[in-house]
């Protein structure tokens, strides 16, 4: 599960990094995750700034949702990234569908 990846660690190196609390109730819900897996995930989230739902996002949400057809969890990720004003580093090709979202799309090493 927490293989990584070396260039987008590189990418991230010393950056503030904000992620939706949607993004964490996603990945510490794994069925797959470990004990170990998720207390070392929560350290590392102790590291990150994470934003939790407002006014603003759910309007953003509401507008994405509706003009894309994403998924909610993703349409409040991409919410997130656009009440940030910051962009969304993904890997999920299914967010290009949503307008005015600053994308920086990955593939896995």
């Amino acid at each position: 599960m927490l293989s990584g990846s070396e260039s987008i660690a590189q990418l991230i190196n010393n950056s503030i990094i904000y992620i939706s609390f949607i993004t964490e109730l996603e990945i510490l819900s794994f069925k797959e995750i470990s004990e170990k897996e998720k207390k070392q995930i929560k350290k590392i989230f102790n590291e990150f700034v994470i934003v939790d739902i407002n006014e603003e996002i759910k309007s953003k949400t509401i507008e994405i949702r509706s003009n894309s057809s994403l998924k909610l969890p993703d349409s409040i990720i991409a919410g997130t990234a656009q009440f940030l004003d910051l962009p969304l580093l993904t890997a999920d090709k299914d967010f290009q569908r949503v307008k005015n979202l600053d994308l920086l799309l990955f593939e896995n090493d």
